[in-house]
């Protein structure tokens, strides 16, 4: 009664977007520049302080004078495969996994 028919007709076709330069590229573009400035910025410098870190502690010897994570400074004593004695007081050794070496420090330092 008060509602009058309505109907439907096509609609007008829209006009062809022109095609982009980078087409489905452009909109992945700066997806891809974030993983990249990621991967420079985060990553890579992450994996070479481990590459160094690992290298440090596989080059550790009986007499190097180390920094251990709590903060211990201390002369190696002895070598395990995944144990390192260290050394801080005379008399008083400690038994500490190789990867809590922080650094090595220069000969002289601990007396």
């Amino acid at each position: 009664m008060f509602i009058s028919q309505a109907f439907a007709q096509a609609a007008p076709a829209a006009p062809a977007a022109p095609e982009s330069f980078f087409g489905s590229l452009g909109s992945m573009l700066p997806l891809l520049l974030m993983f990249v400035v990621l991967y420079f910025v985060m990553i890579r410098p992450q994996m070479k302080r481990q590459k160094e870190h690992k290298a440090m502690i596989d080059a550790l010897q009986k007499g190097d004078e180390v920094v251990v994570g709590g903060g211990l400074i201390g002369r190696v004593a002895k070598l395990g495969e995944s144990i390192v004695h260290v050394e801080v007081a005379s008399g008083v050794e400690i038994q500490v996994q190789r990867s809590s070496v922080v650094q090595v420090l220069p000969k002289g330092t601990f007396k």
